[in-house]
């Protein structure tokens, strides 16, 4: 039977530690972002309502900071509804706005 090394365990904590500090700044800007948006906004953006936006964020930002962890189910699909909100439909709120207002 194979023996790990003995600092395989510190390298897989810190990976661990990173990959969660990457998926709370991923939900917190998300829902951040969400939250200071007007609610007409998506629905001339063609995606789903302000409201579901928000909760979807905020139950997987929570479950994330409850000690699920980024590697959990939980915590993947946190990290993807983060990007999808960050990289597609914050996107088009942008565009719909002309490309004014902040730009993160």
């Amino acid at each position: 039977m194979a023996i790990a090394a003995p600092f395989a365990f510190e390298v897989r904590y810190v990976i661990e530690l990173i990959l969660l500090v990457f998926a709370l700044i991923v939900q917190g800007v998300a829902l951040v972002h969400v939250i200071t948006q007007r609610s007409d906004a998506f629905a001339a953006v063609g995606t789903l309502p302000k409201g579901a936006w928000a909760a979807i964020l905020a139950v997987c930002l929570v479950l994330t900071l409850l000690g699920f962890g980024p590697i959990s189910l939980f915590g993947l699909v946190g990290i993807a509804a983060g990007l999808i909100y960050l990289l597609d439909v914050r996107t088009g709120l942008r565009d719909l706005r002309g490309g004014r207002g902040n730009s993160w």
